[in-house]
């Protein structure tokens, strides 16, 4: 959800929008193309993110594991959701990694 808030300093206007730190989160995951591959709650190529959460809500390295596979991908031939294995991600960034991951896990 965004909230807009307008400031009027010496005639003129500021407007601030201030985003949700999921709305932050998802529009990362669209910005490095994360949503071409999974949905928040249907499967697409790969698990849907409400599946993901599920599956690792109890395990306590979750962010960690799933950080580096956003980054590095899955082992081929090895996927945990199939056959097709999630490609590697170089173009995010460790802290982007471990938010979409935090993120992802967040998904009720």
């Amino acid at each position: 959800m965004k909230t807009t808030v307008a400031l009027t300093l010496a005639g003129a206007t500021l407007t601030v929008v201030l985003c949700s730190p999921a709305l932050a989160s998802m529009e990362l995951a669209q910005k490095k193309s994360c949503m071409a591959c999974h949905a928040t709650d249907k499967k697409l190529v790969g698990p849907s993110y409400k599946d993901v959460a599920a599956k690792y809500a109890a395990q306590k390295d979750a962010v960690a594991m799933l950080a580096e596979r956003i980054q590095k991908g899955s082992v081929p031939g090895k996927g945990n959701w199939g056959a097709i294995p999630m490609p590697a991600n170089p173009q995010v960034s460790a802290d982007e990694a471990r938010q979409l991951a935090s993120w992802v896990l967040s998904v009720k």
